[in-house]
C-alpha cells in the first residue's frame, strides 16, 4: 500500500486549521480506491496562538494527522524542507493551511501521476482579490527571474506541488541555507506538469506576507538562481569606466583648445554623485552575495524543533 504525506506549512493559523482537514478529507476519498493512505504533516512555524493545540485536537480523533513544531519562527521554506525531509512516503503534496491551494485538485493531479509524471504542479492565472500593486511586482518579479535565471519559474507558480519519492528525495539532497523552494523544484529537472486554476481567497486568518516580505523574498530567489547581477554590476563598471575616459579626453581637449573659464563645480558635484550611486549600487549586489556566502559556509541548521509539541 502507498502513502500520500501532506504537509501543511502553518503560522497562526489556528481558525484555518479545522476548515483545511475538512476539506482535505472531503475530497481524498479517491485514494482509497487507489490503495493510498493518507497521512496529514502540519508544520507549526513558530505560531504564537492556538495552532498547536487545534493539530492535537485533529490529531486525538485521526491518528493520521501529525505535528512538527519549531522553537521559533524559521520562515515558510524551512518548515517545507522539514515536510519533506520527514516524509518517507511514496508521494508528498505542499499545501497551504488557508485553502487557496484547492484540495478539490489532488484527484487530477494524481492521475497525472499515474501517467508517468514526477511532480505536478500548480500556478494561478488571476489574483483576483489580490492587492493591485502586490499583483503588479509580483507579475514582474516573474518576468525579471525568466530573463535572469536558468531555471524555469513559472508566472504564478504556487508552492502547492505532488511529488513522487524520486523528486523528493532530490530537493531533500538540496540542503542549502538560503532557499528559493520555486527555484530548487525548477532546478531538479524531471517530468512536470501544470496545473492552472483560478485564484481562491483564504477561508480564515489574515495572510503572513507584506509588502517588502515579498521584495526580499524576490530578492532571495533572484540571488540564489542567477549569477547575472554580478555580471551586470561588472557590466556597468566597464561602462562607466569608458565614460569616465572619454569624459576625460573631452575636457583635456576643451580646456587645450577654448580654455575654461568656468569653475564648473555643479556639474563636477554631479558626475561624483551619480557614479557614486552607481558604485554603491554594485557595491550592494556584491554584498548580497557575500552575505548569503557568509550564511552557508556557518553551516547552521534550517531550523530547531520544539520537541514536546512534536507527535
Amino acid at each position: 500500500m502507498s502513502e500520500l504525506t501532506v504537509i501543511v506549512p502553518c503560522k497562526n493559523e489556528e481558525e484555518a486549521i479545522p476548515l483545511f482537514y475538512d476539506e482535505l478529507v472531503k475530497n481524498t476519498g479517491f485514494l482509497e480506491k487507489r490503495n493510498t493512505g493518507l497521512k496529514v504533516l502540519f508544520i507549526d512555524d513558530g505560531s504564537d496562538d492556538g495552532t498547536v493545540s487545534a493539530v492535537r485536537a485533529l490529531n486525538e480523533k485521526d491518528p493520521r494527522v501529525h505535528l512538527i513544531s519549531f522553537s521559533r519562527n524559521f520562515g515558510k521554506e524551512a518548515a517545507m524542507y522539514a515536510g519533506l525531509k520527514a516524509a518517507d512516503s511514496d508521494f508528498a503534496v505542499i499545501m497551504d493551511a488557508d485553502l487557496q491551494d484547492p484540495p478539490a485538485l489532488l484527484e487530477e493531479m494524481f492521475s497525472y501521476i499515474d501517467e508517468g509524471y514526477d511532480s505536478v504542479a500548480t500556478r494561478r492565472v488571476t489574483r483576483k482579490g489580490e492587492p493591485p500593486i502586490r499583483s503588479f511586482f509580483a507579475r514582474r518579479f516573474y518576468k525579471v527571474m525568466k530573463k535572469l535565471s536558468d531555471t524555469e519559474i513559472m508566472d504564478g507558480a504556487r508552492d502547492y506541488r505532488l511529488m513522487t519519492s524520486q523528486f523528493i528525495t532530490a530537493v531533500r539532497s538540496m540542503t542549502e541555507y538560503n532557499r528559493f523552494t520555486k527555484g530548487i523544484f525548477g532546478w531538479v529537472g524531471y517530468e512536470t506538469k501544470w496545473i492552472d486554476f483560478e485564484n481562491v481567497d483564504r477561508s480564515a486568518g489574515k495572510t503572513k506576507w507584506n509588502f517588502w516580505g515579498l521584495v526580499m523574498y524576490s530578492l532571495e530567489g533572484i540571488t540564489a538562481f542567477s549569477t547575472k547581477p554580478l555580471v551586470m554590476s561588472s557590466l556597468i563598471g566597464i561602462i562607466f569606466c569608458f565614460i569616465a575616459f572619454v569624459m576625460t579626453v573631452f575636457i583635456v581637449v576643451r580646456r587645450a583648445v577654448f580654455g575654461d573659464p568656468v569653475d564648473g563645480w555643479a556639474s563636477l558635484m554631479t558626475v561624483i554623485v551619480f557614479l557614486g550611486g552607481v558604485q554603491f549600487f554594485c557595491t550592494g549586489i556584491l554584498g548580497q552575495y557575500i552575505a548569503k556566502a557568509y550564511l552557508e559556509v556557518k553551516d547552521r541548521p534550517l531550523y530547531l524543533k520544539n520537541e514536546k509539541n512534536c507527535f
